[in-house]
């Protein structure tokens, strides 16, 4: 396994991209998607934001009240008339049968800044 992307500058990264932990306050079907998402609305302490999220490998209990790492400031994207308004991040899961989201180790406050 190898890095594929070229390097860019570190303090660019940080001034462009915010990322913030959030905590996930509700879950919808969302079966206009072309795509297997939830609708999710995430708590980042002192604003809510929307997000369609391929997190669908977990049921609606499991999601509810966890924290996840979400880019929040990528501007909006309508899917299906829907508007996300963050990136929930996550990566495949192993057995390539849906995305595994990402959390902090710990709970930490909602807003808090990822870097």
């Amino acid at each position: 396994m190898g890095i594929d992307e070229p390097d860019i500058d570190p303090a660019r990264f940080l001034d462009d991209v915010e990322m913030c932990i959030g905590e996930i306050r509700s879950v919808e079907e969302f079966p206009e998607a072309r795509k297997d998402v939830y609708k999710l609305d995430v708590d980042f302490g002192d604003e809510t934001l929307q997000s369609a999220a391929g997190l669908t490998m977990y049921e609606h209990e499991e999601l509810l009240g966890r924290q996840v790492v979400a880019v929040v400031n990528l501007g909006t994207v309508q899917i299906a008339g829907f508007e996300s308004q963050c990136l929930v991040t996550g990566v495949d899961a192993d057995d390539g049968e849906g995305v595994v989201h990402l959390q902090p180790e710990r709970p930490v406050e909602n807003g808090t800044r990822v870097y």
